[in-house]
């Protein structure tokens, strides 16, 4: 059949818009320690913009502590300056080998706005879905128009289009969910 296709291409778009959100709400903070929130930091590393992960050891050894063991000790300095002008808002401590990083307890009112934070991702990734559903459901109905495929088949491949997309927005509202329930946990 050929919609397969265009079915298999939306699948693929549909799951890499669900990582992307997978990726977004893995750097909103949670009040709990997660070596992931500093995924998007970046250092100075000799010159380059270098991955913090890609010059330390980020570990969680305690519920709300994160602790970076920079590889190379003359990075300690320009470590806490990246964190520092980070949008995180949070400050390192150093012991000039190690940084600790102390994840303070979000208030009712942080909550709610992390929560507001979540849901907006969550919208932009069922809207980019809705995108991808209406560019796939154009061009069957283009190959409808050119003849290469019957009503039938038409018919057919819109139906799986919407099923895929209802799936996958199924998907991102669990994903949701359960960050929701993550940031509105107080423990």
């Amino acid at each position: 059949m050929p919609t397969t296709r265009i079915m298999d291409v939306a699948k693929e778009k549909m799951e890499k818009t669900k990582n992307v959100l997978r990726a977004d709400l893995m750097a909103i903070r949670a009040g709990r320690a997660n070596p992931q929130l500093l995924d998007r930091i970046t250092v100075d590393y000799y010159g380059s913009q270098t991955p913090l992960k890609n010059v330390s050891n980020i570990s969680a050894p305690e519920p709300r502590v994160l602790q970076i063991n920079p590889w190379d000790v003359k990075m300690v300095k320009e470590i806490c300056r990246s964190i520092q002008a980070s949008d995180l808002g949070l400050n390192p401590s150093t012991d000039g080998k190690v940084i600790r990083l102390i994840i303070p307890e979000l208030n009712e009112e942080r909550r709610k706005e992390l929560t507001k934070l979540v849901r907006k991702t969550a919208e932009e990734s069922k809207v980019a879905i809705r995108s991808i559903r209406r560019d796939a459901v154009e061009q069957v109905k283009k190959m409808k128009k050119n003849s290469e495929i019957t009503e039938d088949d038409q018919k057919k491949a819109e139906e799986d289009i919407q099923k895929l997309t209802d799936a996958n927005i199924k998907d991102v509202d669990k994903i949701t969910a359960e960050k929701e329930k993550e940031i509105m946990d107080v423990k």
